[in-house]
């Protein structure tokens, strides 16, 4: 049986996802100043790395985002 939230917290949970989409977003920016830094100067072995995480980051927002799409899908 799924579980049905109230709509206060369904709203504290779409902040809280929302909160967690804006960290990793500003980690991936600073993951990306940080490569093009690296890669400018002459060390050519942080792009593979920092691909890998940043693709990490990519999963983590999409599992987010099926999240809401689950959680809005229990509202009917």
């Amino acid at each position: 049986m799924k579980q049905r939230f109230p709509r206060h917290q369904k709203m504290t949970i779409v902040h809280g996802i929302l909160s967690i989409v804006l960290i990793i977003d500003i980690v991936q920016l600073w993951l990306l100043t940080a490569t093009m830094n690296s890669y400018l100067g002459g060390d050519s072995g942080v792009p593979l790395p920092a691909l890998i995480f940043s693709c990490i980051c990519l999963l983590l927002n999409l599992g987010l985002l099926r999240f809401l799409y689950k959680l809005d899908r229990t509202a009917n």
